[in-house]
């Protein structure tokens, strides 16, 4: 009976932290029994489900269930860590683990290795992609899941493990010593010098060092490379820990300025949070890029440095991220992440997108409409609106990506292309010169067919679906040679679709080359390559009239 009391334990804690409506509606006795009469029941329900359910019972697995569904409920990010995942909380706080710095895949019931870090123990000792991991240790692992191996090739730094691998092209197994040590995950993937002088930073997370890793990639960027100006790039940053948002806000505004406040029920935890230090450069011409991936933390710089019309912005709208999660202790070790408050950028917005506490009948939730959205002004007088993420100054066209791609990433005829043709050429050129022969690309075309590679079409798909709705309503004797015509122009064709995509595709496998060589900053560059919206940028920056009218006040653009 220790896992219901536990079971009991952890829904009370997680109840208790969400009889928010209840306490700002009820007298403070009627909601005392309200959240008592639920507890009472479900913990009745559980020793009813314990002790009488016809088969067997995990109740623990029963009862997280039950906590996951209560919590996604309120929105994606409030969720429960139980005492053996709360490594996983500290990893989203600070980028750092005890391990070999290696990601892993599963294939063929087993496990590989897709991805080693640069400068860290699994690269360092030799470990490379497309590696089947057969042991660790003593532990078989040649059917294990990547939660299984994950979990043993973590461990105290300097600890030793012994790895044994199978090598694609290699007839016998192989064994490799690892040391382990604290894996930091690097958040500025890659800095650098791009057009006539202007300094480039891409940051991936915010992280406890985010903050200490952009200051020092400026610093060298001012004082080695003398930049003229600077593009801040927060593309496909899912943010992180706020504190490290406003050290880097800070980086570029005068101390003392307002980068947000939060506010939520709990009024003595609502804040105001300021610049605290000199910054580095108040004045260098700034850009930041986004799109529709940069969230929460990524959308408090942006937003911030947009209010306070102190970088111009460029890209797609951003996700629409407006909430702030709380670690909270919960009891046996546990954490909670948990949902306190919305914050709000110098202009006084919150860009919070989706309104998880009205949802829509059938449990999904809108999105706030662009006519019921709110004017704000920036600092100089320049109107932004609330509520739908933050607006470029500047917005791109938004290039689709085609399905297939998504397919061919999935798909280990094209891993497992990449991987001999890596075996094949042990040294390539610098990643910023790195072509990708189209005698090779026929190559792989070749061997995309006689794998017999397979993909699937939304478009056929749906109108699949259209044509079951027509032959049932009696439309599809009348116009059947146009749904013929469809499905012929719709249905998936490799020699077409490997033609028509071919620049895409290339830039796929070039990108997946350079990294085995170079890491994720080869991979970097060579995406940067081509880059419609670094290349806007750069023109903005390099235009400092244009610059400074999109950052002046209405009345002065005329």
């Amino acid at each position: 009976m220790l896992q219901v009391k536990r079971a009991q334990v952890f829904c009370l804690a997680i109840a208790l932290s969400i009889g928010g409506p209840l306490w700002a509606q009820k007298p403070q006795t009627e909601r005392r029994f309200e959240v008592s009469k639920q507890l009472d029941i479900l913990n009745a329900i559980v020793k009813e489900v314990e002790m009488f359910y016809v088969d067997s019972v995990e109740t623990e697995k029963v009862v997280r269930r039950g906590i996951d569904a209560m919590l996604k409920g309120l929105d994606p990010y409030t969720e429960y860590y139980p005492e053996q995942e709360t490594d996983n909380i500290k990893m989203l706080v600070t980028g750092e683990y005890g391990g070999v710095g290696a990601y892993i895949r599963a294939r063929d019931g087993g496990v590989i290795i897709s991805e080693p870090f640069e400068g860290m123990p699994a690269a360092l000792a030799g470990l490379k992609a497309g590696d089947r991991i057969l042991m660790i240790d003593t532990a078989d692992v040649r059917k294990a899941t990547t939660e299984r191996v994950s979990e043993l090739l973590k461990g105290t730094p300097n600890s030793k493990v012994v790895i044994k691998i199978e090598r694609p092209g290699e007839k016998k197994p192989r064994k490799v010593e690892v040391t382990r040590k604290q894996v930091s995950l690097k958040q500025v993937v890659h800095y650098g010098v791009y057009g006539d002088g202007t300094g480039y930073i891409y940051l991936e997370g915010f992280k406890e060092r985010s903050a200490d890793e952009v200051r020092e990639a400026l610093e060298d960027l001012k004082q080695n490379h003398h930049i003229k100006s600077l593009i801040l790039d927060l593309r496909d940053n899912g943010g992180g820990l706020l504190s490290s948002a406003v050290q880097i806000v800070n980086l570029f505004v005068p101390k003392g300025r307002e980068v947000l406040s939060t506010r939520g029920k709990m009024k003595l935890w609502d804040r105001t949070y300021r610049t605290t230090l000199d910054p580095v450069d108040s004045v260098i011409p700034l850009a930041v890029l986004i799109n529709g991936n940069s969230a929460s933390a990524a959308e408090i710089v942006s937003g911030a440095l947009q209010d306070m019309d102190r970088a111009v912005l460029i890209g797609n709208r951003s996700f629409g991220k407006g909430l702030v999660q709380t670690p909270r202790d919960l009891p046996y070790e546990g954490q909670i992440k948990i949902t306190t408050s919305k914050y709000y950028i110098p202009s006084g917005r919150c860009i919070q997108q989706l309104d998880y506490s009205h949802r829509n009948a059938d449990g999904s939730v809108s999105a706030v409409p662009d006519s019921l959205t709110s004017v704000f002004y920036t600092a100089s007088g320049r109107p932004v609106r609330d509520g739908g993420g933050i607006r470029p100054d500047f917005e791109m066209e938004e290039k689709k990506t085609p399905t297939m791609l998504f397919y061919l990433v999935n798909d280990f005829a094209f891993f497992d292309f990449v991987t001999d043709w890596v075996r094949a050429h042990p040294t390539i050129a610098p990643a910023k010169d790195f072509v990708f022969p189209d005698a090779d690309y026929e190559s792989f075309k070749k061997r995309l067919k006689e794998a017999n590679f397979t993909y699937d079409r939304q478009s056929e798909k749906a109108l699949k679906n259209l044509r079951e709705v027509a032959e049932y309503e009696g439309y599809l004797a009348e116009d059947s040679a146009t749904f013929v015509a469809l499905e012929a122009r719709l249905k998936p064709n490799l020699d077409r679709d490997l033609e028509r995509y071919k620049d895409d595709i290339k830039k796929l496998i070039a990108a997946e080359i350079v990294k085995r060589y170079y890491y994720q900053e080869g991979a970097m560059i060579e995406n940067l390559k081509d880059d419609k919206t670094l290349q806007k940028a750069l023109d903005v920056l390099a235009d400092r009239e244009l610059y400074r009218k999109t950052l002046s006040r209405p009345e002065e653009k005329k």
